[in-house]
């Protein structure tokens, strides 16, 4: 006898624009600004040079803006599995910007609402939701900000159901 799980996460039908979230927190650790520099090539002695960083504006090393980016889409959704059942791709990002440094050390969160909805003009079936986006720190305080826009399927993915099948 097989008892079903119930679903994770939400479906497009349960979303509203206005409805809010917060991630999980992520810590950002040396390891992870050095593994970000050699997998970017971007080794700016701001982010990999303490002697340098000490002399800087900022008094101390800082995580690169775009790993702060990535580890917000990956606390938002992959993380949270907030919307593993209808995510489809990530469509871009409006009026990105970097608003304070993240340090090594920082803990940073993700607050995040729907601040649009609409239905997609080619597929019926599908739709494109934006979300306003905060990344803040520890403190509260906002690290970057933007606006983030997904398409997302209004039905529940097969390849979600599909995955879940065990000895299959």
């Amino acid at each position: 006898m097989s008892k079903e799980i119930p679903r994770q996460g939400l479906l497009y039908e349960d979303l509203s624009v206005g409805l809010s979230f917060r991630s999980p927190g992520r810590t950002i650790t040396d390891a992870d600004v050095i593994g970000f520099a050699g997998l970017t090539g971007d080794y700016s002695e701001v982010h990999t040079s303490d002697v340098y960083a000490k002399a800087s504006q900022f008094g101390r090393r800082i995580a690169h803006g775009m790993l702060g980016l990535a580890y917000a889409h990956g606390l938002m959704w992959p993380r949270t599995e907030m919307l593993r059942h209808t995510a489809i791709a990530f469509l871009g990002i409006k009026d990105w910007r970097f608003v304070a440094p993240i340090f090594i050390g920082d803990t940073i969160f993700v607050n995040y609402s729907v601040a649009g909805m609409r239905d997609s003009k080619s597929k019926p079936d599908q739709a494109i939701v934006t979300f306003d986006v905060e990344v803040v720190d520890q403190d509260g305080r906002v690290c970057q900000q933007g606006q983030k826009v997904e398409l997302l399927s209004k039905v529940p993915l097969g390849g979600v159901a599909a995955s879940g099948k065990a000895g299959d």
